[in-house]
């Protein structure tokens, strides 16, 4: 596990350099690995190099073309596993700036068409109204008020039609009352409102449905190519393709059980109704 981002990139360019070491000793050209690995040439190079982060199984395809012995094999695709997790420990982000996370978070939603969100026990920024957004940075240090600007200009990313967005809340993330019942329904009602975009498809379990498994953490899929994993000291970056089909199957499981549509916002209106009432 990887305990912040200096030692990922070690963890990667070590990874390039045993690649170029084991290609190196078999007297194979790049040209020839390349070949047989089914990628091009400057792809193989920039591998070699670090300048590109192969998946476990670009490494698989490269050391199947180089006729790598088994158990050497398997201590390399440990290795390439290890070099596409990150873990990005908060007292880090404190460090730099939690505005800067929130850009790197931006860059992410920029870069993907399909967002899921896994959501048990919190709502998510870009679901959050100001008072509920302003909540989740309480017991954060730092500047507020341009944290939660620049959490609050995240949300535009909604309205881009070329995107599509699956937010997949449990009972417990809307229950969960981080502010008083009257802003809580405000939150609700957000939620309704976000959900009624062409390209947002909002969803909930209740308490009633019997789920066949629990959740564990909080975690978002960008795509099929990465996955993140909140916890309380961070947040792990997968981006091995075993690990983001893991986390992809797993929102698929536990949306089967979910309110979808319109059944999911009457589920909201009457939430929203009961903290009215409080």
């Amino acid at each position: 596990m990887q305990t912040g981002p200096e030692q990922h990139d070690g963890e990667q360019l070590n990874l390039a350099q045993t690649l170029r070491r084991l290609r190196d000793a078999t007297r194979l050209t790049g040209e020839t690995v390349a070949a047989r690995s089914g990628m091009s040439q400057a792809k193989l190079s920039k591998i070699e190099t670090g300048r590109v982060h192969p998946s476990t199984l670009d490494v698989e395809r490269i050391l199947t073309a180089l006729g790598t012995p088994r158990d050497i094999a398997h201590e390399v695709i440990a290795l390439a596993r290890v070099a596409n997790t990150e873990y990005q420990a908060l007292r880090t982000a404190l460090r730099k700036g939690l505005e800067k996370k929130q850009r790197e978070l931006a860059a992410l939603e920029a870069s993907a068409s399909e967002l899921r969100y896994f959501l048990p026990v919190m709502i998510t920024g870009l679901l959050n109204t100001p008072e509920y957004a302003a909540a989740t940075m309480s017991r954060v240090p730092g500047d507020h008020s341009r944290m939660l600007a620049r959490k609050l200009e995240r949300q535009s990313v909604l309205y881009d039609t070329g995107k599509t967005f699956f937010f997949l809340l449990s009972e417990a993330a809307l229950r969960w009352s981080l502010v008083p019942p009257a802003a809580m329904a405000v939150q609700i009602d957000r939620i309704t409102s976000v959900s009624k975009l062409p390209n947002v498809h909002v969803e909930i379990i209740p308490f009633s449905t019997h789920v066949g498994g629990g959740p564990l953490n909080t975690f978002t899929v960008y795509d099929d190519r990465l996955a993140t994993a909140e916890v309380f000291g961070g947040a792990m970056v997968m981006r091995d393709p075993k690990d983001v089909t893991y986390h992809l199957e797993l929102f698929h499981f536990f949306r089967a059980y979910a309110l979808r549509d319109d059944a999911a916002r009457a589920f909201l209106d009457t939430m929203a109704q009961e903290y009215r009432g409080r």
